[in-house]
């Protein structure tokens, strides 16, 4: 086996090949106003709930977003960790995810709507000018 697989991993992170990372504004709801004023108020996307139920059977389920933030203010009385806690249990989520995180998580795949899938760099600067 090379030794620079992805499946090598130092000891103790063996658990961390089975990381599903999931964008939380724009994956899982619809974020439909944007930062607006700080709450989590999107309505689920189509299927997300199904999805994160699925998956969570076979892999860890991680959250990422930026509500999560340390330097995040304060909204309503409660952090961007405790608002997402709270959409979550609101859809009966809370309970298929291990863990919600601002930090990019060491994962097997990353589910984003914002991500862009690296090729090669001649590719991606070319895609660039494109895009932006």
């Amino acid at each position: 086996m090379d030794s620079t697989s992805s499946h090598h991993v130092p000891p103790g992170f063996e658990n961390e090949l089975n990381n599903v990372a999931i964008d939380f504004d724009g994956v899982i709801h619809n974020f439909d106003k944007g930062w607006h004023d700080g709450t989590c108020y999107g309505e689920p996307l189509p299927g997300s709930i199904e999805a994160i139920k699925n998956l969570s059977k076979k892999y860890n389920i991680i959250i990422f977003t930026a509500k999560a933030k340390k330097n995040r203010p304060i909204v309503n009385g409660k952090t961007g960790v405790e608002l997402v806690k709270e959409w979550l249990e609101k859809y009966d989520l809370l309970d298929y995810v291990n863990e919600i995180t601002s930090e990019k998580p060491r994962a097997k795949i990353y589910i984003d709507d914002n991500g862009y899938r690296f090729e090669n760099w001649t590719k991606t600067l070319n895609d660039i000018e494109e895009i932006l």
